[in-house]
């Protein structure tokens, strides 16, 4: 018994300054992370960086802090670092290889918020997904179609694959082909189509509509008609500059080659009545 005694009493000798010394690093460690944690977020909050990264900042700068803490009392408790350095790199190994895709989609997620290639409200393709980007996660991207269906993009994915961003700009240019019979003369075709598309409404006059010769397919004419037009307002003049070239054509007396085919077989059919 009185060796016991004298084996705690030597144990608590030993052990009992370093307890002391580390619930006193434990205490304060604690007071400077709260204290750093505080100037993070109002250095981050004068920034630019959207609302999620900037919680990613902090959180992560925290979960650092919190490490080195750890680290600090493991080392004045006397635990030799070369097993806790064995221990942490055994337990990412685990965690990388269980996690690997969730890893993968938040580097992806980090990627997309610090270099941001799109935000909300981009309309955004890739991989044969598009839509309006409705909410940027860590881990996902999420799309709304235009017929109203919710898409969810892996941020992995999103930044090994190529993105296009069709609002980017504040401008973008529509383009329309018309197949024209080749008995037509090319120099009226490019006035009407010119003349249509300068009147079609949000068509801008800088840089002016094109109107050209494209291609020729056996008996058939291809003109292409390019306009320019403000981003929010693509899909009104996509639309109206078909209608409004299209009528003014036919109301030139120029032929689609496709119509006046169709005209020749049904007059055949009523010659042979």
């Amino acid at each position: 018994m009185e060796q016991f005694i004298e084996t705690l009493i030597g144990m608590g000798t030993s052990y009992g300054g370093k307890i002391l010394l580390a619930i006193a690093v434990a205490v304060i460690g604690l007071l400077l992370i709260k204290l750093i944690k505080k100037a993070v977020k109002r250095a981050v909050e004068k920034s630019k960086a959207g609302d999620l990264l900037k919680k990613v900042i902090v959180k992560t700068v925290q979960i650092v802090l919190y490490l080195i803490l750890v680290v600090s009392i493991i080392e004045i408790l006397g635990v030799p670092m070369s097993s806790v350095v064995a221990l942490l790199a055994s337990c990412g190994l685990a965690i990388g290889l269980a996690f690997q895709g969730a890893l993968g989609n938040f580097a992806g997620g980090l990627m997309i918020l610090i270099f941001r290639p799109f935000k909300i409200g981009d309309y955004v393709e890739s991989d044969g997904a598009e839509g309006f980007v409705k909410e940027i996660s860590i881990f996902y991207t999420r799309l709304t179609t235009i017929d109203n269906r919710l898409v969810l993009i892996p941020n992995g994915d999103l930044m090994n694959s190529k993105v296009t961003n069709f609002t980017a700009e504040d401008r973008r240019r529509v383009d329309q082909n018309f197949k024209i019979t080749n008995d037509i003369d090319q120099e009226l075709v490019k006035k009407v189509l010119l003349e249509a598309a300068g009147n079609t409404e949000g068509v801008l006059s800088d840089p002016a509509p094109f109107a050209r010769l494209t291609a020729v397919d056996d008996d058939t004419y291809i003109f292409t008609v390019r306009a320019w037009c403000e981003t929010a307002n693509y899909w009104d003049v996509y639309f109206a500059l078909i209608e409004n070239c299209s009528t003014a054509l036919s109301d030139n007396g120029i032929d689609d080659p496709e119509e006046r085919i169709a005209v020749r077989i049904v007059g055949g059919e009523k010659d042979g009545e």
